[in-house]
């Protein structure tokens, strides 16, 4: 049955077998256009949290990490989700039809308001141009880029790094959830937009990117915080399509 009550719809799009399911999707299509741009248009553009989380595998099982990677991601992925089916029962596909909605309108109220509270904080100082600092690449490596960043930047930078802070927070610091909630928000955050100007690849640093990028990392952090997995990355890829597509 669909829940009828909000409380009800709030928890079950937050179980694992509801969350990861919704996310897996964005891993099929990722991967499909980005092996689909290295076959026909010769580009082998990759999201960098994805070539960071890849090159962990490559460094132990060489040409044959990519492959474990992907594996190792729709293994844990089905546990997940099979683990949360046996103890709870079957799925009600009309949640995911809310969890769609749910992403889709997050995704164009965090288009206007990232990009508006930016421009405010930085009017005394710079005027925001974000945009014009994106390379020149085609719509589909744009869209694989913005749901490889859906995907992998929520990952890494989500359940891995928001997830372990919170840890840190609550079982080492002995922090509150407010407080906890606080500093793996925050701190998240930071490193999040100071990922994007590291390595050979990265951008030039510029005060109005920095601040765009972490006014997002606070916005997906406190999403990922209160709303899962699922509905944080399918908000991310959408918000980048908006921003990088459209």
């Amino acid at each position: 049955m669909m829940p009828s009550k909000l409380g009800s719809y709030w928890a079950l799009s937050r179980a694992p077998r509801y969350s990861v399911t919704f996310a897996l999707p964005l891993l099929l299509l990722y991967e499909a256009l980005a092996a689909s741009l290295s076959r026909f248009a010769g580009e082998q553009m990759r999201n960098g949290a994805d070539v960071m989380l890849r090159s962990l595998f490559i460094a132990v099982a060489g040409r044959r990490g990519p492959v474990i990677f992907v594996t190792c991601v729709i293994a844990v992925s089905i546990f997940f989700i099979a683990r949360d089916l046996k103890r709870a029962g079957r799925l009600e596909p009309r949640v995911f039809v809310w969890m769609t909605a749910e992403a889709v309108a997050l995704a164009l109220v965090f288009g206007l308001v990232i990009g508006t509270v930016t421009a405010k904080l930085l009017s005394p100082f710079s005027p925001l141009a974000i945009l014009g600092a994106q390379p020149k690449m085609g719509v589909g490596a744009r869209l694989m880029l913005s749901l490889g960043a859906g995907l992998y930047e929520e990952l890494l930078f989500r359940v891995l790094l928001v997830s372990g802070l919170l840890l840190l927070a609550r079982r080492v610091m002995r922090l509150g959830p407010g407080l906890a909630n606080t500093f793996a928000v925050g701190l998240g955050a930071l490193i999040f937009s100071a990922f994007h100007y590291i390595g050979p690849f990265g951008d030039p640093l510029r005060l109005d990117s920095f601040v765009f990028r972490t006014i997002a990392g606070i916005a997906f952090s406190a999403l990922y915080v209160f709303r899962g997995f699922g509905i944080t990355a399918w908000t991310h890829a959408l918000y980048d399509v908006i921003v990088l597509v459209l």
